[in-house]
């Protein structure tokens, strides 16, 4: 089994000496770089790269710069997806976006964990887990999502939160570990 089939099976899997994910990191860097330096007027050319980036994109997305990711095909971003300065997606499994999901400034979402054990850490060894951010989510600056985590629909998720674990629908969301503080009404 390769690195990657290890990686898209959950299990430990080593990406920093697999020529294949080197490779396929580099080249997903190298388009986030291009991406980065476009100006914002050439909506065109943003909206064209970030189709060449992302594995799956609504006709409406718009990431301002700086965004990073790992590989780029691992991301799914729905209709109306609007992302702030600064988006990190560490996708080394899926990263789903769902309808009109708006993220503040300076957001990450993290796949990638490494092993407690400092042996297989060393090793460069790691595990990664899906996220999934269900329609009409809103995320307000700073927060950061972990690996594994899924996000109920209609949830907003506060200002420097750290989402440790799935978030219900309907509600609003805080503090880390992130917890749910209040429903919200329809």
């Amino acid at each position: 089994m390769t690195e990657k089939e290890k990686c898209a099976n959950g299990l430990l899997y080593n990406a920093n000496y697999d020529q294949e994910l080197i490779q396929e990191k580099i080249a997903a860097k190298d388009l986030c770089g291009q991406y980065n330096q476009l100006r914002n007027s050439d909506s065109e050319a943003r909206i064209s790269l970030l189709k060449k980036i992302l594995g799956k994109t609504g006709k409406n997305i718009c990431i301002e710069p700086h965004f990073w990711c790992d590989y780029g095909y691992n991301i799914e971003a729905g209709e109306n997806f609007y992302a702030n300065h600064n988006l990190v997606i560490l996708d080394c499994a899926k990263v789903t976006f769902g309808d009109n999901v708006f993220i503040g400034p300076n957001c990450s979402f993290y796949t990638a964990s490494h092993p407690i054990d400092v042996k297989q850490r060393n090793e460069g060894l790691e595990t990664a887990d899906p996220i999934q951010v269900a329609d009409n989510v809103w995320f307000g600056g700073n927060v950061v999502v972990l690996p594994g985590v899924s996000i109920g629909k209609n949830a907003v998720i506060g200002a420097g939160s750290v989402v440790t674990k799935d978030i219900p629908e309907n509600v609003v969301a805080v503090g880390n570990p992130c917890k749910p503080v209040r429903n919200i009404e329809q």
